[in-house]
């Protein structure tokens, strides 16, 4: 697929400078170096490799904002967390938007396409995921946080794709359960207590979770499993920087 727009977050969680930046020696985890290039960059330059169009970054931080316009491509202020943040720039960028992560350092434009065409006919939105063994296949000693579901265990990707202004819908329910962060009993209300209690029971696969994310937002929503292990692994943390670090002989 050609003719998408692409987002890139890059956002800052909190004022203090990220760990992951300070052990990665620079003043925000987008600017970190990797084989001579920034991670923002590599990130770019993988879209642009995939077919996007237009591509923006969004971030407040003026270091990851005077990179991008370096980069060639567009900036947008962060909203108040990443669902604003997203809904803000669909609103700027229009559909199909594709997006991702500045800290997605191994992020390929082959990759991108794969998910893409992978992406199911009449879907609203879609959610990349690995399977465990094919990420442990291809970086045994990452540390991933797993989905553990009736179907097996997998890790998010950190790459959506937003086919039409319906995909908002779960950029919208996305917001609200972030905004019950601290409340995990009202995040239950809205996700429904039979969801929870199928994943509880070990019942819940991914089909049945996508289907019941798609009608509590009212879209069509999928998720598509990637062959590609690497696709999971991004620079959370430093020992995530010495994984890509090893995998790429920087």
């Amino acid at each position: 697929m050609t003719g998408f727009s692409a987002l890139v977050l890059a956002g800052s969680r909190t004022r203090v400078q990220d760990p992951v930046a300070a052990y990665g020696g620079a003043a925000h985890k987008a600017l970190i170096l990797l084989q001579g290039k920034t991670l923002l960059a590599r990130v770019v330059g993988a879209l642009w490799t995939a077919g996007a169009t237009r591509i923006a970054v969004i971030s407040s931080h003026p270091g990851v904002r005077a990179e991008a316009l370096r980069l060639g491509v567009e900036t947008l202020e962060e909203a108040d967390g990443p669902s604003l943040s997203v809904k803000a720039g669909a609103e700027a960028l229009g559909t199909p938007l594709v997006v991702t992560t500045a800290d997605h350092a191994l992020l390929q434009g082959a990759w991108v396409e794969r998910f893409l065409a992978d992406v199911p006919p009449g879907a609203h939105v879609a959610a990349l995921v690995a399977a465990r063994a094919t990420v442990e296949a291809a970086a045994p000693t990452t540390q991933r946080t797993w989905l553990k579901l009736a179907d097996g265990h997998w890790s998010g990707c950190n790459l959506f794709y937003l086919a039409n202004d319906r995909a908002l819908g779960v950029v919208d329910l996305w917001r609200r359960v972030e905004a019950e962060r601290k409340r995990p009993w009202k995040q239950a209300q809205i996700l429904g207590l039979g969801m929870l209690a199928s994943y509880a029971l070990g019942r819940l696969s991914l089909a049945k979770a996508a289907a019941r994310l798609g009608e509590l937002s009212g879209v069509r929503a999928a998720i598509v499993v990637t062959p590609f292990g690497l696709a999971s692994v991004d620079v959370d943390k430093p020992a995530d920087l010495d994984l890509v670090r090893s995998i790429v002989g920087d």
